[in-house]
């Protein structure tokens, strides 16, 4: 699937179902807010949500006192909708529309949170692309707090093949650079009651 496809796939997805009718929506970002708070050096911490669509996780950040936000995602729909829950609230946070594939940041992160986009990249090409944009997108010492679906999960999400890891395998796909430093499943339950099982992983850039 190329990057044209993948916004085209995902604009579709949130201008057809809305924020509360996919199913990795979460009134309550966790454990995303935990891990990103628990590495977060302070509240002056760069913190990008790659894949964060209209995540909530943004509004709890900015509620427990983080400002150098940024939320990229290929929806501009999905954007537009955090923006518009958000109002003044948001009008610090830097918004952008992209794929994390060809994205090409223009600073250094303290932390890169990605819950669920990274798990979306099957072929070898993509994951490389977007593995080089983390390697240059967090500063040595800052962390990146990934979550995929865990091996015992879903094998497709929104009608599209993902890939499934557990921490090691996922440590292992994005190298040397960075070191599992904590791991942790979850089960998260769907807005229809279904549970899928996920893998969040915190890993430190050496």
């Amino acid at each position: 699937m190329t990057a044209t496809d993948r916004q085209s796939h995902w604009q579709t997805v949130y201008l057809t179902k809305g924020e509360q009718q996919v199913s990795w929506s979460q009134a309550d970002p966790q454990p995303s807010l935990r891990l990103v708070e628990s590495v977060a050096t302070s509240r002056d911490a760069a913190i990008v949500d790659v894949g964060g669509g209209a995540s909530r996780l943004v509004d709890a950040l900015l509620k427990d006192g983080f400002h150098a936000l940024t939320v990229l995602d290929l929806s501009g729909a999905a954007l537009a909708s955090a923006r518009a829950r958000l109002g003044a609230a948001g009008q610090g946070v830097r918004w952008i529309v992209g794929d994390a594939t060809v994205w090409q940041p223009e600073q250094v992160f303290d932390v890169w949170h990605d819950r669920a986009a990274f798990h979306f990249l099957v072929e070898e090409a993509d994951r490389s692309a977007y593995l080089d944009r983390l390697n240059r997108g967090v500063r040595p010492g800052g962390h990146a707090v990934i979550a995929t679906f865990a091996l015992d999960g879903p094998e497709k999400c929104s009608g599209l093949p993902v890939q499934r890891y557990d921490s090691l395998t996922l440590s292992r796909t994005i190298g040397p650079a960075f070191e599992l430093v904590a791991q942790e499943p979850h089960r998260h339950v769907t807005p229809w009651g279904a549970t899928q099982s996920f893998q969040f992983s915190v890993l430190r850039r050496l």
